[in-house]
C-alpha cells in the first residue's frame, strides 16, 4: 500500500507542469553548455593554444631552436620555420626553406616576403602540418599566437564540471544608464583600456541588492566579468564571463548566472583575458554555472 502511494505520488510530481518546466529549462542550459564546448573545440577555440609570442621590433626567427626570439620547444616543428620582420604597425613573413606553409590556405614561395598584419592588411591564417598561428594586437604589443590542433590539451579535453543547474541562480535585473561612457578594464598582462560602458545592471539576491557594470560590445548581448566568493576556491580565481541578454526598453534583463563560464585563461596560459574591475568583485557565493577548469 504505501509503495503504492509513493509511486502515485512520484507520478504525478513527474507530470507536474512545473517539474516539466524545470526540466525544459534545465535542458536549454544543457544545451547551451554542449554549443559551448563545441566552440571550445573548434580550430579557433581555446583548447588547441600552445604558444604566445611576443615580437620586438626587427627581425624575429621563429622554430624549436633554443636560441630563436619565437621559440616553439617541440621535437616535431622545425629548427627554424621562417621570420617575422616587425616594424611600425606592420609585419612581414618570409619562409626560411621550402616549407609547405600557406597563409589563408594559398602556399607561399621560398624567399618571398608576405605581409601577415598591418593596417591594411586582412588577418591572415599560417598554417604549417598541424599548426596554426596569427598575428595580435593588445595595445602597444604584437605577437603571434600559435596553436596545434593536435595539441594534448584538446585531445585530453574531458569537459568542464559545473554546480547543478537551478532557476534560483535565473535572477531578473534593471540596467541603469552609466554615469561615465567607458569602464578602465584591466587584462592579465596588466594592461588597462578604456572599454564601452552600458551601464549597470542591479538584481537581489537573499534579500540585498548587488550590482555589476556592464560592457557593450556591440552584439546581441552584454558581456559582464565577474568575481565572487567562490572564485579561487571552486570556480576559477581571476573570476568568471557572463553574456546578458540586452534589456528592453524600460531596462529590464535577466542574469543566468547557470551560463556562468570560465575565461579563455582558465585553459591555457597563452591568453590575454580582462579581469574584473573591483566594482563587479561581489561579496556573494555564486554557487553557479562553470567549475574550475585544470590548473590554471
Amino acid at each position: 500500500m504505501k509503495k503504492t502511494i509513493l509511486l502515485s505520488l512520484l507520478l504525478t510530481a513527474f507530470f507536474s507542469p512545473l517539474f516539466s518546466q524545470n526540466l525544459k529549462y534545465a535542458d536549454s542550459i544543457n544545451q547551451w553548455h554542449a554549443k559551448r564546448i563545441q566552440s571550445l573545440k573548434q580550430d579557433n577555440g581555446w583548447l588547441n593554444l600552445e604558444g604566445l609570442f611576443w615580437l620586438h621590433t626587427g627581425v624575429n626567427y621563429f622554430g624549436s631552436a633554443n636560441n630563436l626570439d619565437c621559440h616553439y620547444a617541440n621535437t616535431k616543428f622545425p629548427d627554424t620555420l621562417g621570420r617575422f620582420d616587425f616594424k611600425g604597425d606592420s609585419v612581414l613573413w618570409e619562409n626560411n626553406k621550402n616549407f609547405n606553409i600557406t597563409i589563408n590556405k594559398k602556399v607561399t614561395q621560398q624567399n618571398s616576403k608576405y605581409a601577415v598584419f598591418g593596417p591594411n592588411t586582412k588577418e591572415a591564417v599560417m598554417d604549417y602540418g598541424p599548426f596554426s598561428w596569427v598575428i595580435i594586437k593588445r595595445e602597444d604589443k604584437v605577437g603571434v599566437r600559435f596553436r596545434n590542433l593536435k595539441a594534448k590539451t584538446l585531445l585530453e579535453f574531458k569537459g568542464i564540471e559545473r554546480f547543478p543547474i537551478t532557476e534560483n541562480w535565473k535572477v531578473n535585473a534593471k540596467l541603469v544608464q552609466p554615469a561615465q561612457d567607458y569602464l578602465m578594464i584591466t587584462n592579465v598582462l596588466g594592461q588597462t583600456t578604456p572599454t564601452k560602458n552600458a551601464g549597470k545592471l542591479e538584481f537581489q539576491k537573499n534579500g540585498q541588492t548587488y550590482t555589476l557594470d556592464v560592457i557593450d560590445e556591440g552584439g546581441s548581448n552584454l558581456f559582464l566579468v565577474f568575481a565572487d566568493q567562490s572564485s579561487g576556491v571552486t570556480t576559477y580565481g581571476a573570476g568568471r564571463f557572463l553574456d546578458i541578454p540586452k534589456p528592453d526598453k524600460e531596462g529590464n534583463t535577466v542574469i543566468d548566472f547557470n551560463k556562468a563560464y570560465n575565461p579563455p585563461c582558465a585553459f591555457t596560459a597563452y591568453a590575454t583575458c580582462p579581469l574584473p574591475p573591483k566594482q563587479n568583485r561581489l561579496a556573494l557565493n555564486i554557487e553557479a554555472g562553470e567549475k574550475n577548469y585544470g590548473h590554471h
